[in-house]
Parts: structure tokens; sequence; C-alpha cells
């Protein structure tokens, strides 16, 4: 199960180039499930996503390079690209009441949370969206955001890479 935060940036961190970067390409042979390639690095997945926004259902599946260069083509739509920079949250903030090591889905800990955040490139440069994910529904409600972050677009569908390979640039 795949729950996340999707949002918008006020400002991108100024040691960004500190951080980890993947560089992402992937593109969607199906939206309604949503079945996706994904080249990430060096490595190929074949990803299926079921159907919501905050929590959804999600399987990847390890393809060969030569597998993902055969369903390339046949993908509808944009082709997504992007930088991602994982950025560790080292203190998270959570509202009055939460406290994740309550919380059987973390394990007992405190919360490990990273931001992945997306550098679009063409066509959608000027996209700009940074992710995190979540042990549970509960964490993911009660987690604040950093103070760079800017809207919360998690229920807003055009922030779906799904979205994005079937738009036009302009749509945003």
């Amino acid at each position: 199960m795949e729950i996340e935060r999707k949002f918008t940036v006020r400002s991108l961190p100024e040691n960004l180039n500190a951080y980890a970067c993947l560089i992402i390409e992937q593109a969607y042979l199906c939206v309604d499930p949503v079945i996706r390639i994904r080249r990430q690095d060096e490595n190929y997945y074949l990803t299926y996503k079921g159907s919501g926004m905050l929590e959804r259902e999600e399987y990847n599946l390890p393809l060969t390079a030569q597998a993902y260069r055969h369903l390339l083509p046949k993908a509808d739509g944009n082709v997504i690209r992007k930088k991602r920079f994982r950025i560790p949250i080292e203190h998270p903030q959570f509202a009055a009441g939460y406290d994740p090591a309550a919380d059987p889905a973390s394990g007992g800990d405190k919360a490990d949370l990273t931001i992945e955040l997306d550098l679009f490139e063409a066509p959608f440069q000027n996209l700009v969206i940074a992710e995190v994910e979540f042990a549970s529904r509960e964490m993911a409600e009660a987690f604040v955001p950093p103070e760079w972050f800017l809207e919360d677009v998690t229920y807003d569908g055009r922030y779906h890479n799904s979205y994005l390979s079937r738009c036009r640039p302009q749509a945003l």
C-alpha cells in the first residue's frame, strides 16, 4: 500500500546537490488502472497502481532494459522525465496528539521520513513536486509540512504523473 502526500514547493533547498539524485523516465501504458513503466537510473520497473489519491495499492515488478525499450513506444502520451532528490526529514513535525512511536504501522519507532523532490524536464520543466510517503494514513494526515512546501495537492489529480502523461503542459 502506498500512502503519500504531494505538495507544490515555495522554494528549493539551498544545498539540493548534497542529496542523492535519481534520474527517472516513465511512461504510461494505461491510466485506469495505472500501468506504468519506469527507468530509474539503470533499473527498470513495471508498476500497477490502484485507484485513490492519498492511499492506494502499488506493485512494482522488475523489467529488463530490453523489455523497457520494447514497451516504451507502446505508451500513450507524454513520457515523464525528472530528477528526483531524496531529502531525509531529520525531525518531522506532526499535529498535536499524534505520536509516531505509538503508531503500530511505524513499527514503534519515531517517523523516518524522506522528501522525494521531483524537478520535471520538458514539457513540464517549470513543475516541482515534493512527495512524502508514510507508514499509515494517520501519520500522513498528522504530518506538518516543512516551511518550504507551498500547497498540499494530494487530492488534486492534475499533479499525478498519470495525468501529466496525457495532458498539455499549459493545463497546470
